[in-house]
């Protein structure tokens, strides 16, 4: 059965709260949550492959997306709470595994973690670290916070992060880790999620756009053998109608993460508009 998220990036922040308990008594299934470290006020790019301008002004909000998650965590009981995305490799591993170790925890198990490499070159820049490096960062940062997670004690001597023996308790509550979706539409993004996901974190797409990028995630998890794993494909989309739902199954999407509202205060009402056509 197709779940639906809520976006609460396009939300004024005052109304974080409230949507994510009307979400829940409602019945979705997830909200999501961006995040970055920092906004230069330089800045260049896009995440949506085409677009040569950035989405947001530098003095956008911005929040530790942990620490908000774990408030949320605290006012609900039911909907899981996902980054979409966190940008693991600016962290080190030791960091970014016990923030989403201690989101896990403090939910009971609600975390779905969204990552990628990220789109803002000149954020690396400012946190002191070559952008060119991210997805090589990423990988092995990836890998390391899988470790400790899973293993009693590690030591790792990698590129970027060399340590010796080391022991990191307690344990997340999912296992053997919460689900990990690898964000990005390039072809790099779309390998890693193949090669190391739980699954596939797209930015928008209409239930025909999807199709090209699944059918190469589909051949790049077969190369890896992977196609016998539990693989999730979230995705942002709309959702105006019933037809709209079985057409997104039928693309073989699991997740709809969905914006309903065009202003924050108009958000809770959209919610039961879209409540009222996916779930009667």
């Amino acid at each position: 059965m197709l779940k639906l998220g809520v976006a609460l990036g396009a939300l004024n922040p005052a109304y974080h709260l409230p949507v994510t308990l009307e979400a829940e008594r409602l019945g979705f299934e997830s909200i999501w949550m961006p995040e970055h470290l920092v906004f230069p006020l330089a800045m260049s790019g896009s995440p949506h492959p085409g677009e040569p301008h950035p989405p947001v002004p530098p003095t956008t909000p911005v929040f530790d997306v942990f620490a908000w998650l774990s408030f949320l965590a605290g006012k609900t009981e039911r909907i899981r709470l996902g980054t979409s995305v966190y940008l693991l490799g600016l962290r080190h591993p030791f960091a970014a595994a016990r923030a989403i170790q201690t989101l896990d925890v403090v939910s009971g198990g609600r975390a779905e973690i969204g990552i990628g490499a990220g789109w803002l070159r000149e954020e690396w820049t400012a946190a002191g670290l070559d952008p060119r490096t991210r997805g090589r960062r990423l990988d092995e940062a990836l890998a390391v916070c899988k470790r400790l997670w899973v293993e009693p004690v590690i030591e790792h001597h990698g590129e970027f992060f060399d340590f010796g023996p080391v022991a990191f308790e307690p344990k997340t509550v999912q296992r053997p880790w919460p689900p990990i979706h690898i964000a990005g539409e390039s072809s790099n993004a779309l390998d890693r999620a193949a090669r190391h996901g739980d699954g596939w974190l797209g930015l928008f797409h209409t239930p025909e756009s999807i199709k090209a990028p699944l059918a190469r995630i589909r051949e790049l998890r077969a190369k890896y053998g992977r196609n016998e794993k539990p693989f999730a494909v979230t995705t942002g989309g709309r959702i105006s109608s019933a037809r709209d739902l079985s057409d997104w199954e039928e693309a073989g999407v699991d997740r709809i993460i969905v914006t309903a509202w065009t202003r924050s205060r108009d958000a809770v009402d959209s919610l039961h508009r879209l409540a009222a056509i996916a779930f009667g």
